[in-house]
């Protein structure tokens, strides 16, 4: 299966032979990281259980 990767929008292999799914590369990943490890991304509020669950 072939998705868009979340960091640049080039084409990326969602199979288990890619080792750096959901992105493209080891690139796109270490970018995400990193963007994570600065605090610019954040997660808005604490995770509840029922958000585990659709309605």
């Amino acid at each position: 299966m072939k998705k868009d990767c979340p960091r640049c929008g080039n084409e990326a292999d969602l199979s288990a032979s890619n080792i750096f799914r959901p992105f493209c590369s080891e690139k796109c990943k270490l970018i995400d990281l990193g963007t994570w490890a600065n605090e610019e991304k954040l997660i808005s509020r604490p995770i509840e259980s029922e958000d585990f669950y659709e309605d």
